[in-house]
């Protein structure tokens, strides 16, 4: 069972999650979606390894059988990866959700806590359809959540990705297009992140 079915099939209803119940799930959210990111970079390095020794192979039966556990890894490499994009969008919901929750707790007007059953069946669904991108998600959920353009700015620093985060992607697709090295994107992205953050403390 999805921790979302978790979360809405429990005795409590929305509007009688607190923050901090909310925040506990996030938690332990975050564990398990770093521990798939240590999962797909495990098998990622395995499939290297298999792709070098099939290289340096000659013969053709142990390269057969190379090829096989190359594929292996890649179907498990794509199923790890549906799972962390499962998690994540729960990751988003979750963390969508205790904002929703701190703002009203505040006296901010951001956000609905009134989720009907519909609600969270249209929720159950994108979260299990893989077609749906996190970005496709993410749109959904704010239109579900009737949440405004405010708090899209407030939750994209805390649930989504940051504008330092937007800059980071950047770098590392200009490091996947040969335009910027390693050694200098790492750098530009330990700039850009300590700007991004200097910025907010002001």
């Amino acid at each position: 069972m999805a921790l979302i079915d978790k979360i809405f099939g429990s005795k409590k209803t929305l509007s009688e999650l607190n923050h901090i119940e909310l925040r506990k799930e996030e938690i332990l959210l975050s564990k398990h979606r770093d521990r798939l990111f240590k999962k797909i970079e495990d098998i990622a390095k395995n499939k290297q390894k298999i792709f070098q020794q099939g290289a340096q192979q000659k013969s053709p039966e142990l390269r057969k059988a190379l090829a096989q556990d190359f594929e292996l890894k890649t179907q498990e490499q794509l199923m790890v990866a549906r799972e962390l994009n499962l998690r994540a969008k729960e990751l988003l919901t979750v963390s969508r959700l205790r904002m929703v929750k701190e703002n009203q707790s505040k006296g901010s007007a951001l956000g609905r806590l009134n989720v009907t059953d519909k609600d969270v069946a249209k929720i159950s669904g994108w979260i299990s359809d893989d077609t749906v991108s996190q970005e496709m998600y993410l749109d959904r959920l704010n239109t579900v959540l009737s949440l405004g353009e405010e708090s899209d700015r407030e939750a994209l620093e805390r649930a989504g990705l940051s504008s330092a985060g937007e800059e980071l992607m950047g770098i590392w697709d200009q490091m996947d297009r040969g335009t910027m090295k390693e050694d200098a994107a790492f750098e530009e992205a330990d700039k850009v992140v300590r700007q991004k953050q200097a910025q907010r403390e002001v």
